[in-house]
């Protein structure tokens, strides 16, 4: 492994129990306003009591937008950049899954900058509002990131913009609000920070660091295996899923992501089947591919991840449970699709088109 690399990830990272509430006067820096950003579901977990707590504890005023769907919209995030201007925010407190975290950048964004070329095509400056990130699943790894995903409707996928400027400011992790998480949400959520790391692994970008960082992402959340197979965890066995999809998203901050994202896409967009869901139900099969292509580095893989990549397979298969399956036009549709895709390039193990078809027919195929 060569050392010539850079690394960057601009976040101040606080964790452990109650970390909102004894660091409350961290969020003085940032003004007198917040936007909070959150789903519907978020607001059940305790993270909003805490985050309300804080700020009138700080003497600061907030609003609140909960309107953030599951794969956010466009449309979702110009109604939350509306409700920031109006309120005269001075910065942005999300709170949630990977759906808040993500629409609250593009908000953060939008409240400061028009985007006349549409928000996929805007190169986004450096004028955005500060935002602190409170995780409430552990998987996304978005409160380390400077990626944000949005549903694109014109192209029928979904899209990443990026730019250093949506890094947020600070990241709060709490495992205790992930208490009551149910079940499939904690495993899908688990299998996005495992592909993570993985794929930062694969990237042409990847270095000693970001090695050393996804190794011990995975090490945390297999560490967890017979929690997230049982389902029974404890405070402990939530903080430790958190740091591994934290750290995860700290190497895709700086390798990006392989073409098991793109693929992904597809499934999220055409069928529903959650982001995490996705990417489990396609690793094993890609890693196949990559097998032969690129063995050197997928046995560097294997021993981070502590298995051969049969029992990797079954491990994954045990947690995914009973796995869709699609007839071969749509899954040739989804490869080519996959193929433009420009997380392609960002892959040693070169996949052309009919490598995306062979991974979709072993994975999905009927």
């Amino acid at each position: 492994m060569s050392m010539d690399f850079q690394y960057y990830v601009p976040v101040r990272i606080v964790s452990g129990s109650d970390c909102v509430k004894k660091q409350k006067e961290l969020l003085c820096a940032f003004g007198q306003r917040a936007l909070i950003v959150t789903g519907k579901s978020s607001v059940r977990n305790g993270a909003l009591e805490d985050v309300a707590y804080a700020l009138n504890a700080n003497g600061q005023k907030f609003a609140v937008f909960d309107r953030v769907p599951n794969n956010p919209t466009v449309e979702s995030v110009e109604e939350g950049a509306r409700l920031a201007k109006e309120f005269c925010a001075d910065f942005i407190v999300a709170v949630g899954g990977g759906s808040p975290m993500d629409a609250a950048k593009a908000v953060a964004m939008r409240a400061k900058q028009s985007i006349p070329e549409g928000i996929f095509a805007h190169p986004i400056g450096g004028d955005v509002l500060p935002m602190v990130h409170i995780p409430t699943t552990a998987g996304t790894g978005s409160e380390v990131t400077q990626y944000s995903i949005l549903t694109n409707d014109e192209k029928q996928t979904k899209t990443s913009i990026s730019s250093p400027a949506l890094f947020p400011k600070i990241a709060f992790l709490d495992g205790k609000y992930m208490a009551d998480l149910p079940q499939d949400i904690t495993v899908n959520t688990a299998i996005d920070a495992i592909s993570h790391a993985v794929e930062g692994m694969l990237s042409v970008r990847a270095g000693a660091l970001t090695d050393a960082l996804a190794k011990e992402s995975l090490r945390a959340i297999f560490s967890e295996y017979r929690a997230l197979s049982t389902g029974n965890y404890t405070i402990h066995s939530r903080q430790n899923l958190l740091y591994g999809a934290t750290v995860a998203g700290m190497v895709i901050a700086n390798t990006g992501t392989s073409p098991v994202h793109g693929m992904g896409y597809s499934l999220t967009y055409f069928h529903k089947i959650p982001h995490g869901r996705a990417n489990g139900l396609l690793l094993p099969s890609f890693l196949r591919i990559c097998r032969k292509k690129i063995p050197e580095r997928m046995q560097e893989i294997c021993e981070a991840i502590g298995s051969d990549l049969e029992e990797f397979s079954q491990r994954i298969g045990f947690l995914l449970g009973e796995r869709e399956r699609y007839p071969d036009e749509a899954l040739r549709d989804y490869a080519h699709r996959a193929s433009m895709n420009k997380n392609i390039k960002n892959c040693r193990a070169f996949f052309d088109e009919n490598d995306l078809y062979e991974v979709f027919k072993d994975a999905l195929g009927k």
